[in-house]
């Protein structure tokens, strides 16, 4: 639920930029300028691909320890359900993530090419494990900072059409780009909500792609970072940095605008409100009438969430009756034919092969069984 607006804490130890949001905003941009400009990613980190040829910037440790839990309780990156929300605090009263993520971390400080240095993080779905990083940073006397890359979600749900979606079926991309804005909305909410009470920085990605040096001057004030390079020297003054060669307009695939995607006029406007006044936090990270406007979204998206479950029950209920009787259906089909196969094993047998038992035919039954269900 949203919380009250609270002015950041001064915090003493290692600072720790932690990178998180909607994917597809501009994470990686952030992550690896920011390591050009001399923070330390832990390694090994994620390799390259396909949808992000110039690297994520992400720890490989740090991504299989979110993705693992989060599939655990079967979330998504941008799952657009408030009760996710419940789900994950009871999942971490047990204390595992907790304890793994303190065993890594505090391994990670150890390390001589970390100690003194300022270390960035990035995973799109840290946000999720917040009290965990929270909690942890503080056992280990690190200063937990928080940097948000903000896209127009009209361009996140096209560039997300682009990378994941771009060879299904039209239905599926139109039933996607709903679910995809409304994912995005709840994110934006909760990585807001995650770092309050922190420092904390926002970025629009279109600005760090026009001139990165301009939009990365405030996230370094606001983050209290020390670069490798005066931001705010005169051009005539600049020295080539790395970043040039990293960051250019390119970079921004995904122009979509409304008029390109395809769902509800109310969540469009929220989604548009939710993305301005985001907007005001990257001048004021800690602007107490903003975070109040951002809570009374919250509250809304909520309350219209739990309307559109009331209004698909039948729905849902009915899909759900279809699957478990398609898997009844396919168990009963399975069964019947190894029955088959059974028998003719039997017959088989008569004729000098080893014969199958009643015990061991129901074994090999339930063997073969169990495969079939979980490949399905």
């Amino acid at each position: 639920m949203p919380t009250s607006p609270a002015q950041p804490v001064e915090k003493p130890g290692t600072p720790l930029v932690l990178v998180s949001g909607s994917g597809r905003s501009g994470t990686s941009s952030l992550a690896g300028a920011l390591k050009r400009l001399g923070l330390h990613v832990p390694q090994p980190e994620v390799e390259a691909s396909e949808t992000n040829p110039r690297g994520f910037y992400e720890p490989q440790w740090v991504i299989d320890f979110h993705k693992r839990h989060l599939k655990e309780l079967a979330l998504f990156n941008i799952d657009s359900r408030p009760a996710a929300v419940d789900l994950v605090a009871r999942y971490v009263e047990s204390g595992v993530p907790t304890a793994e993520l303190h065993e890594w971390l505090s391994g990670q400080l150890a390390l001589p090419e970390v100690v003194g240095e300022q270390v960035v993080v990035k995973d799109p779905h840290a946000f999720w494990f917040a009290q965990v990083w929270e909690q942890v940073t503080a056992e280990l006397d690190v200063d937990l900072r928080w940097l948000t890359a903000l896209r127009h979600p009209a361009e996140v749900v096209g560039s997300r059409d682009i990378a994941y979606l771009s060879s299904q079926s039209d239905d599926l991309r139109l039933t996607k780009e709903t679910s995809n804005v409304a994912g995005w909305v709840h994110a934006a909410l909760l990585t807001e909500q995650a770092g309050r009470g922190s420092k904390r920085a926002f970025v629009r990605y279109t600005d760090l792609l026009a001139d990165w040096r301009a939009a990365l001057t405030p996230v370094q004030q606001q983050l209290d970072l020390a670069l490798n390079t005066d931001l705010a020297a005169a051009p005539d003054e600049r020295e080539h940095h790395p970043v040039d060669d990293f960051i250019e307009p390119s970079m921004r695939k995904s122009q979509l605008t409304w008029d390109d995607v395809r769902t509800p006029d109310w969540l469009r406007e929220m989604a548009e409100n939710v993305w301005e006044l985001l907007g005001v936090l990257t001048q004021d990270p800690h602007r107490a009438d903003t975070m109040h406007a951002l809570d009374r979204v919250h509250e809304d998206y909520d309350a219209r969430y739990a309307e559109a479950v009331a209004l698909t029950f039948d729905h849902t209920r009915a899909e759900s009756t279809l699957a478990a009787r398609e898997a009844r259906d396919a168990q009963r089909a399975t069964l019947q034919q190894l029955r088959r196969d059974l028998d003719a094993a039997r017959r088989d047998g008569s004729a000098g092969a080893p014969a199958v038992g009643g015990r061991e035919a129901a074994a090999i039954l339930r063997r073969a069984v169990v495969r079939r269900v979980t490949r399905r």
